[in-house]
Order: structure tokens, then C-alpha cells, then sequence
């Protein structure tokens, strides 16, 4: 376990857990938000973004948190382990509000300077709504993503707090993913990109 791709939902404790493992495997984090977002919250341009992923990729050892599909498949060529933090929705929006409710006017650990949460956004519910359209929107890609590469690395997979924090005990003695999962990726539709991804 050098290089480390954390994945899940907004809200399923990504950068905390990059964080945490970062400090028990003695690794160095990249959070990919602080990298992408500019102050006022001020995306990076796509070509731009597509290498800023590929330099931070070449490092030699690193846990990575993020999304942002469209470099989601280099990550996951370039990573030796991949964890899926897969919460139900209804924790992923909880803690979303509450890291709201916390970070309010100012930002977070994980987020370039200059990047403020307000508490009352006109996009709160949109981004709530996108957290909780998760499972239907975004996971039947990311499942597919994962079962592509689940023989070849050390796929994790976390649907508990129960489950990350056993994992946090024994990282590197952590079973791979249930393979029973690739069984059911025929079934699931197709998602559209939407710009949160």
C-alpha cells in the first residue's frame, strides 16, 4: 500500500480518512480538492486539471482523495489500492451539512485557501440533492471502474463507519472487495456526466 486512491460520495469522510490512514501508513496525502478549486471556488480548466493529475500521479507514494471522474481512470491504473467509502446517502448528506455547519465563512483542511463554505447557498439544495442521487447517479460507474482493476489491485470496500474504522486498525490486512458485486454490473443503466462529477 503505496499509493492509496480514496473514492465515495461528498460527505463519506474521504479526506478525513486519507488523513487518518496517511498518518497510521506514514504517507503523504493529497487531497484532490485543494489542487482543483481556486479561490472563490474557481475550477481548474480541463487540460490543465488532466496534467496536475498526471504529475501528482508520478510521485513516487501517496493516499489521493477525490472524485472528479474524469481523471478517475488514470487514478485508478496508477493507484496499488483503491477504497470505495460506500456510506448510504443519508450519512454522506448529514455529515455534508454538518461540515457546512462547522466550516461555515471560512475553509476547510482540504480545500484551497480562499474557498468558503457559506452556510445559506443558493446551491445547498442542488448539492444535497447530488450527494443523495449517488447510488443511482454516480456508483454503477464506479462499480464498473472497480471491478475492471479488482484483480489485478487491493480493492476495499467501506459501507459502515464500523467498516472504516476496522479497516484503520489493519489496512494492510484488509480483505479485497466482495467480487459478488461484479455479477450485478450488467443490470445497471448507464449514467449521465453531470459537472459535479
Amino acid at each position: 500500500m503505496k499509493r492509496v486512491l480514496i473514492i465515495g460520495s461528498s460527505g463519506s469522510g474521504k479526506s478525513t480518512l486519507a488523513r487518518q490512514l496517511g498518518a497510521r501508513l506514514e504517507l503523504p496525502v493529497i487531497h484532490l480538492d485543494r489542487h482543483y478549486w481556486h479561490p472563490g471556488w474557481v475550477g481548474t480548466p480541463k487540460a490543465e486539471w488532466q496534467n496536475t493529475v498526471t504529475r501528482l500521479l508520478q510521485r513516487d507514494s501517496w493516499i489521493m482523495d477525490g472524485n472528479y471522474r474524469g481523471t478517475l481512470e488514470m487514478r485508478l491504473e496508477a493507484a496499488d489500492s483503491v477504497v470505495f467509502l460506500d456510506l448510504p446517502p443519508w450519512i454522506c448528506a448529514y455529515r455534508a451539512l454538518k461540515r457546512r455547519i462547522q466550516y461555515r465563512n471560512r475553509p476547510r483542511p482540504d480545500i484551497a485557501d480562499g474557498c468558503t463554505e457559506p452556510l445559506l447557498d443558493p446551491q445547498l439544495i442542488q448539492f444535497i440533492h447530488h450527494v443523495l442521487s449517488y447510488p443511482d447517479r454516480a456508483k454503477p460507474y464506479v462499480m464498473k471502474q472497480l471491478s475492471e482493476i479488482a484483480d489485478e489491485k487491493h480493492v476495499v470496500l467501506l459501507q459502515s463507519t464500523k467498516d472504516v474504522n476496522n479497516f484503520l486498525r489493519t489496512p494492510l490486512d484488509f480483505p479485497s472487495v466482495n467480487l459478488v458485486y461484479r455479477n450485478n454490473l450488467a443490470k445497471m443503466p448507464q449514467m449521465a456526466r453531470l459537472p459535479f462529477d
